[in-house]
């Protein structure tokens, strides 16, 4: 016996009703936005800096061995006054300048990131792998990983934008647990 009929009718075995008894707007927050609530997420910059001719702005975050946590990154942005190149690594050293200080987003909140910074202008030095290699002109730029790259114990993660005489800034933003 062939079924010639192509809909669903109430009173037939298939049909079904779909009951949503939820009245309220729902309301939908990614994983930042539930890092952040708990105290979990942390922001660095570096402020807008001069960058040297032939020189890059270096960003380090180091995750010492033994931390107990593991870092997430969920997004890089910035800007740039002149084309440049992002690169951002797994490795690498660079020469201490200065140490930023990550802070917790969830403004008040005592808990502090488990990471060592570095940052300076110069050339990323030691031993590296190149990750994402993103060409940029002169403006803003954004880059949401989502948790994409994962930086655990024991590793460091790099980044470098430049090549020289322009001002930049790279921000980065990451969740720990």
């Amino acid at each position: 016996m062939t079924n010639s009929n192509v809909f669903n009718q109430s009173n037939g075995p298939l049909f079904t009703q779909l009951t949503n008894s939820y009245a309220a707007p729902g309301i939908e927050a990614s994983v930042n936005t539930g890092a952040a609530a708990a105290g979990s997420f942390f922001a660095l910059t570096t402020n807008n800096i001069s960058i040297p001719s032939s020189q890059n702005l270096l960003l380090q975050i180091l995750n010492a061995t033994g931390s107990g946590r593991t870092v997430r990154i969920a997004s890089l942005s910035g800007g740039t006054t002149a084309a440049a190149t992002l690169l951002v690594y797994s490795g690498g050293t660079v020469t201490v300048g200065t140490t930023p200080v990550p802070v917790n987003t969830l403004l008040g909140n005592t808990n502090t990131s488990i990471v060592t910074t570095r940052q300076n202008t110069g050339t990323l030095g030691g031993t590296f792998t190149a990750l994402l290699s993103v060409p940029l002109t002169a403006g803003m730029y954004s880059l949401d990983l989502n948790g994409s790259i994962v930086v655990p114990p024991g590793q460091s993660l790099s980044i470098s934008l430049g090549t020289g005489s322009q001002t930049a800034a790279i921000n980065l933003f990451w969740w720990e647990f």
